[in-house]
């Protein structure tokens, strides 16, 4: 197996209030650093692992990568990394900063794709941080690769359960929408048996997105549900128009999906792309390589965001979803499994939630137990291939335990210690853990050696940012129209394209 995380941050301000200066330049360039980037906003990192051996390993270097950045960071300020999924106090939507990649097309390409984001969902959706975790097994097919991304979207509800941290946010993150929430404290909001809210109705949602029933029966059905949703006229969008009177780029085409990335899903099949490659293409030329999994939230107790025994369960859970029969989905499946995903977002503690699962309704609590218990004994064997004790079986029973003991749970965790230690004060809660997380970080080891690398990877960066920009000799407007070109799709000319 092998695995890789890629971790996003709110800067923010040691008063909870989000940070607006520029992108570091001393952390390199966001477009071609390999482990430090930008998310949709100027003031969202994203830090990123290379693909490691096991878990111990992926958690150093993420660790490594949070010590550098926040040694860059002490250096020019105040500033620290928000240690929740749900973002700091917010200023006004227009003001939030989108993500800057310097003049070269492809990094003009990229903050128009984030302006036309802003358009279509608003800047504060984008600000959600959560870590994605990429997960491949040598020998894999793509179609064994959708059998286990069928499963995982069945099963999706426990680790939402099991590792969902944030039920409580600010309330300037919904000013002026309309919500279930309820007030805690001043200036806060929450679920009282919520597990993850960016993962529920107030999270990556959107009408239009809601209008696609994504089947993940094969790839090439995934591939023209897709090419469907990339090149279909939508009239809101197409309403924003590509450029505003000002000859400003709105957004990168006026089709229901700009690019694939628009696509939110719990899990994404994903292919390493060529230089300029569009990833539909890479995936219906080359097949699925790895899997991309979405929806784990940032833990505000661990000082990375994520712990190795989370990674670990994440492993057995993952052979778990390939290993299993994995029938067919159905349109009323898909709807079922949005359906669960809202309840356990939002309520995924309530004592006897009942879910949906082969039209019949089944509580959660038992439902998971079950998988738990098929996943032991993937847990043991490997464990015993590894030769790493019980460190899998230990991961799996603690999940067990956490089924039967809600209370354990870092959702539960996270509004115990809003309401004891930081009187019902989100913000105070997220401040306080931001701080110590900082300073433990700041505090741990860090070679000279280790950071002349990172200081060479910045150089290299502006650098190379610098060599795609001077390279450039293409009108920006003919970039783009080649870019969002059906034809850079792949579709197989032997195939007519579904209808809509």
């Amino acid at each position: 197996m092998r695995r890789g995380i890629e971790k996003e941050s709110l800067r923010a301000l040691p008063d909870g209030k989000l940070a607006l200066t520029p992108h570091p330049l001393a952390l390199g360039s966001a477009l071609t650093h390999p482990h430090i980037t930008t998310d949709f906003s100027e003031s969202q990192l994203e830090l990123i692992t290379g693909v490691h051996a096991d878990a111990d390993s992926a958690l150093d270097e993420l660790t490594r990568v949070h010590q550098f950045t926040y040694r860059v960071l002490d250096g020019l300020g105040d500033e620290r990394l928000w240690v929740s999924s749900m973002p700091c106090g917010l200023p006004t939507d227009e003001t939030i900063p989108i993500g800057v990649y310097g003049s070269s097309n492809v990094g003009r390409a990229k903050s128009v794709y984030r302006m036309g984001l802003s358009h279509r969902y608003g800047r504060r959706m984008q600000t959600i941080s959560g870590i994605h975790y990429n997960w491949s097994l040598p020998e894999v097919s793509s179609e064994e690769y959708f059998a286990l991304i069928r499963n995982f979207r069945r099963h999706a509800f426990l680790l939402l359960y099991l590792f969902g941290a944030s039920p409580a946010l600010c309330s300037s993150f919904v000013a002026g929408r309309p919500h279930e929430l309820q007030p805690l404290g001043d200036g806060s909001m929450f679920m009282p048996h919520g597990t993850s809210l960016r993962m529920g109705r107030l999270g990556y949602q959107s009408d239009a997105q809601a209008s696609l029933a994504v089947s993940y029966n094969s790839l090439e059905g995934y591939a023209a549900s897709l090419q469907d949703a990339l090149t279909r006229p939508w009239p809101a969008y197409e309403a924003i128009g590509i450029r505003n009177l000002g000859g400003d780029y709105n957004q990168l085409g006026t089709s229901l999906l700009q690019i694939e990335n628009e696509f939110y899903g719990t899990i994404r099949p994903k292919r390493v792309i060529n230089p300029g490659e569009r990833p539909l293409h890479a995936l219906r030329e080359r097949g699925v390589e790895y899997v991309e999994v979405r929806l784990m939230d940032l833990d505000p107790f661990e000082t990375v965001g994520i712990n190795a025994q989370t990674m670990r369960f994440i492993d057995v859970f993952l052979l778990h979803c390939l290993l299993s029969d994995s029938p067919d989905d159905t349109p009323q499946e898909i709807a079922d499994l949005a359906q669960n995903q809202h309840l356990t977002a939002a309520r995924g503690r309530e004592p006897g939630l009942k879910l949906r699962r082969n039209g019949a309704e089944v509580t959660l609590a038992d439902w998971g137990l079950e998988l738990v218990g098929q996943c032991l004994p993937i847990a043991a064997a490997l464990d015993a291939a590894q030769g790493s004790g019980t460190a899998h079986a230990d991961a799996v029973r603690a999940a067990g335990a956490a089924l039967r003991n809600p209370d354990s749970l870092p959702s539960a965790r996270v509004l115990a210690a809003i309401e004891k230690e930081h009187a019902n004060s989100f913000v105070g809660f997220v401040r306080a853990r931001s701080e110590q997380t900082r300073a433990t970080l700041l505090d741990l080891p860090f070679s000279a050696a280790q950071q002349a690398e990172f200081e060479r990877m910045t150089a290299e960066s502006i650098q190379e940012q610098k060599r795609i920009e001077a390279a450039d000799t293409m009108p920006f407007e003919i970039y783009r129209e080649q870019y969002v070109s059906p034809a850079r799709l792949g579709m197989p000319r032997s195939r007519t394209p579904v209808a809509a």
